[in-house]
């Protein structure tokens, strides 16, 4: 959970200096791509606590 927590923190941050820092649109797009990823581990970890037995 703390890694969940960590990559949600560093893609707000980097979306924020990507919409508010002039030329800096890339970092927005950084940011979008690290919270797609969040989602993505935190969906497999989910996924994984409840196999059927």
């Amino acid at each position: 959970m703390a890694l969940f927590l960590l990559l949600l923190l560093v893609a707000v941050v980097l979306g924020f200096i990507g919409v508010l820092a002039k030329g800096l649109f890339y970092l927005l797009i950084i940011g979008v791509v690290v919270l797609i990823a969040d989602i993505a581990i935190l969906g497999y970890r989910l996924r994984g606590r409840h196999r059927p037995r």
